[in-house]
């Protein structure tokens, strides 16, 4: 018979085998009526390229598509990527900027042009990566946010939102980008924590002496204070209440308000009003009809309203105020002071609350179904925890801001007409008004980049036409993605699924955790800690990669690795080839799969086996059903590695030897359902191995690829509980040997007799059935039989079915043994008098920590017992001296 090389070498078995199930189709599902299993793929960015959360996140749709095209489910895994607004038009920029231009010098035209050429050329290389980890994806129908077909859907959707009154434009507090130039949602302002200050400036009063003293963390914005707020209920500052004070620097004379919004802990208890320039001053302003005054360009410098400052840098002019202040006595003191600010989820920078018109989304409408849907359990979070922040976000929703002042995206469907001062929102591109018939100017700025990503799960299947797709893959079925956008992405995605498609567009949620390094750190190019997967890759192999992430991949825990992490993987892998070989070498003639199919158990071990093999597919089955996608990889890790290769094709030995072809079936039979369980886990060493086991071991297996293979369904009649119990007292007995003749240096040359005292009814039977077994694994000679412990016999095994003694005589030096005993009981005994000597100490029982006097009592234990041990074999010694 055939034997596998030595060695696995995944570079050898891995390089075409994605070629070959691309070349045939095995990826691609035909439109039908059969049940479907549909996963979108979270779109990466056209700028990025693989890192392991990536790898992460498609190894585990991977798995779950995998196994549900082996359940028979028509399925269909859609890739695609997405335009990234603001990263790809500054990754172009930096292009621009080599060549000493701006994208201002070229044009918006010819600036769309070289984003397109970039696209074309370097965007989408993560797609190619992520072929390379094995991802069955259907690459014909690949996507991109700003194909003909998906504008078309996210047009559709801009103009049915204005007509039905949930779009609107609006001059608005809003995150500005100074260095982005652009807005950013609430959810595209990163908080990140800060060391500043608190600065106390006194605001002189309109008449009289004296002044109020307000704190503030941003002194540059004062510039375009129009008010002071105390709260009503401060009796500190109420019949400062209608007063006037004067602005410094401006000399501009602004009114004391009183607003239940102001936090009497903040400061003094007073606070000044920038309604332009900050998001509860903005809130408080509209109530109160106070003047807005932009101090800001959207560049980040002063404008015309900041008087003498106009002109400098926002920071710069911060520093020159408070010298200001200082110089004239008004800057009373300044404070250390923590706090949150929002920085530019793309590039980093400060934002700025910035008073601009941009378009909304009113989005309280459109939460109101999509918390429905989730508290009637239409869409289920895993883990559940989720859940609770998915509908808090909903209950504090705020408008979307979704225009952006950027030139790569969804231009907004809307033209301006100046003669009848109105917007003209339209389907197709128009170049007149409708009304008036004069000439359109179309708006210049373009739609956040989630308004395109939120319509995925159906725009991506044609919507809004009725295609056959749509028909028959949507509503999709689970979701795999971050927790991080949750609030960008996934609520988007149920509200518009919900308003659009009137049904939910996916099922399940399935959130993963954080690739982080060993330390803890979250993986990043700042931090010098991340891990290349396609080094990964060509180090260890793909399966060792997926293998590796899928194991440590607990729902919903973040992930420690290391590279030296990925040793797991392709020791596993290592391990499936050597136990193969193994297998392979043993076989003595080619089966056809109908007599595989059909095995009968025989023996004990036969029983054992089958009935292990239906209890871990049903736990591997059960497993991925919950997304326990770590917990079905151990299960089979552990049923292949201990029960399969530890024992079972250890005991095969000995019928292999005898010629026993029934024993090879049963081999195979088991063999190859634990090559299926595996194949979503780890699909190229399990392809490689399908093959060998088609042409040379099994003819007539289920399918040509693995990738095709049924899911096993092991039938309920090997389900064997008395096997199981029998067996494990087997391994349990030889387990307790092996133990005691290496606690007693007997040399693997050296057979040992054993005897055993029988307690329970018919476990002489199974010990007899199996005394080959028994004798081959714990190296014995023999196995008798007696009614009470024999002479110089060491216990070596107990248990309520029978006790075990390893007869000592002949196979160690007594004397020897005693006197090394003697010195390990003396040893033994000092250790454990310092221990309890410790713990009778009043002092340290005292003062020491709970957990330190815990350990203690645990040596104290572990000691005690070892101690009992060493002086029963010692007695036992002496006993066979005499």
């Amino acid at each position: 018979m055939i034997n596998l090389p030595k060695i696995y070498d995944p570079k050898i078995y891995e390089k075409d085998c994605y070629q070959d199930w691309l070349e045939k189709g095995y990826f691609k599902p035909a439109v039908s009526k059969k049940e479907t299993y549909t996963i979108v793929i979270p779109p990466p960015n056209v700028t990025d390229v693989l890192h392991l959360g990536h790898a992460l996140n498609n190894t585990m749709q991977d798995v779950l598509i995998r196994w549900r095209r082996m359940q028979g489910f028509v399925t269909l895994w859609l890739p695609g990527t997405d335009h990234a607004g603001i990263a790809t038009q500054n990754m172009v920029c930096k292009e621009l900027a080599k060549e000493g231009k701006a994208k201002e010098d070229i044009g918006r035209d010819k600036f769309v042009e070289c984003l397109w050429d970039w696209q074309k050329q370097k965007g989408g290389k993560i797609i190619e990566q992520l072929k390379e980890i094995g991802c069955s994806a259907d690459w014909d129908r690949l996507r991109f946010t700003l194909d003909e077909r998906l504008s078309r859907a996210v047009r559709e959707v801009f103009v049915r939102l204005y007509e039905e009154g949930l779009i609107y434009k609006s001059e608005y507090i809003i995150n500005w980008c100074p260095s982005c130039r652009t807005a950013l949602s609430d959810e595209e302002a990163e908080h990140k924590p800060m060391k500043g200050h608190l600065w106390y400036i006194e605001y002189p009063f309109e008449k009289g002496e004296g002044g109020i003293t307000v704190a503030t963390t941003r002194p540059e914005t004062m510039l375009g204070d129009t008010a002071i707020a105390v709260n009503p209920d401060d009796k500190r500052y109420r019949k400062l209440v209608g007063k006037h004070v004067i602005l410094p620097i401006m000399e501009r004379r602004i009114p004391i308000i009183a607003d239940e919004a102001v936090d009497m802990e903040f400061g003094t208890g007073m606070v000044k009003v920038t309604p332009a320039h900050d998001p509860n001053d903005f809130i408080i302003g509209r109530k109160h009809n106070l003047p807005e005054i932009n101090v800001l360009r959207e560049d980040g410098t002063m404008n015309d309203n900041a008087g003498k400052y106009a002109g400098m840098d926002r920071f710069d002019c911060r520093e020159a105020i408070i010298q200001e202040l200082r110089e004239q006595g008004l800057l009373k003191k300044i404070e250390d002071h923590d706090y949150s600010a929002g920085h530019c989820y793309r590039c980093g920078t400060l934002i700025e609350p910035y008073l601009s018109k941009q378009w909304f989304v009113n989005m309280k409408p459109l939460a109101e179904p999509a918390k429905a849907a989730v508290k009637r359990g239409m869409v289920k979070f895993y883990p559940k925890r989720w859940e609770g922040v998915y509908l808090d976000w909903l209950e504090n929703i705020h408008d979307w801001c979704i225009s952006r002042q950027i030139w790569w995206g969804h231009q907004l469907p809307v033209w301006w007409c100046e003669s009848c001062q109105e917007y003209v929102v339209s389907r197709e591109d128009v170049e007149k008004c409708p009304k008036c018939g004069e000439p359109l100017v179309r708006e210049k700025d373009v739609l956040d980049t989630w308004f395109s990503s939120w319509l995925w799960p159906f725009s991506t299947l044609g919507w809004p036409e009725n295609t056959s797709d749509l028909e028959c893959f949507y509503p999709t079925d689970t979701l795999v993605t971050a927790a991080e956008i949750i609030f960008f992405w996934v609520a988007r995605m149920i509200m518009a699924g919900i308003h659009f498609m009137g049904e939910i567009p996916f099922k399940s949620v399935l959130i993963h955790g954080t690739v982080r390094d060993e330390t803890g750190r979250k993986m990043s190019k700042s931090l010098g800690n991340g891990i290349d997967p396609l080094d990964i890759i060509d180090q260890f192999g793909r399966d060792a990669l997926r293998f590796t992430l899928i194991m440590q991949a607990s729902q919903g825990q973040d992930l420690f690795l290391s590279s030296k992490s990925f040793e797991q993987g392709r020791n596993f892998t290592n391990k499936l080839w050597n136990a193969s070989r193994l297998l392979f070498s043993n076989l003595s003639k080619k089966y056809d799969y109908k007599e595989i199919k059909g095995v009968k158990p025989k023996t004990l071990l036969d029983r054992w086996l089958l009935s292990r093999l239906n209890q871990v597919t049903k736990a591997v089955t059960r497993s991925l059903d919950e997304f326990r996608l770590n917990d079905a990889t151990f299960n089979l890790y552990h049923f292949f590695w201990h029960d399969f290769c530890d024992w079972a094709l250890e005991c095969y030995k000995l019928r292999w030897n005898q010629g026993d072809q029934e024993a090879e079936k049963i081999c195979l039979y088991v063999y190859e359902k634990i090559l299926r369980l595996f194949h979503p886990i780890i699909p190229f060493v399990t392809e490689a191995l399908w093959g060998f086991l088609r042409e040379h071991f099994i003819d007539d297996l289920p399918s040509a690829s693995i990738i095709n293979a049924p899911w096993p369904k092991i039938p309920a009649k090997f389900r064997d509980e008395i096997a199981k119990e029998d067996f494990e007292f087997i391994q349990d007995l030889i387990t307790a040997v092996r133990k005691e003749r290496n606690e007693w240096n007997i040399a693997p040359d050296k057979k040992s007799e054993l005897k055993v005292v029988v307690y329970q009814k018919g476990i002489r039977e199974t010990i007899l059935d199996n005394e080959d077994v028994i004798k081959f694994l714990s190296n014995a000679s023999s196995v008798g039989f007696t009614a009470k412990r024999p002479r110089g016999g060491l216990t070596c095994y107990i248990s309520p079915r029978a006790e075990v003694f390893l007869i000592l005589k002949g196979l160690i030096d007594i004397g020897k043994e005693s006197a090394r005993l003697e010195k390990e009981i003396e040893q033994v005994s000092s250790f454990l008098k310092g221990v309890r000597g410790k713990l009778l100490n009043r002092d340290f029982r005292e003062k020491a920590p709970r957990e330190i006097i815990e350990k203690e009592l645990e040596k104290e234990k572990y000691l005690s017992d070892k101690l009992g041990k060493l002086g029963e074999n010692y007695r036992l010694l002496k006993q066979m001296k005499e």
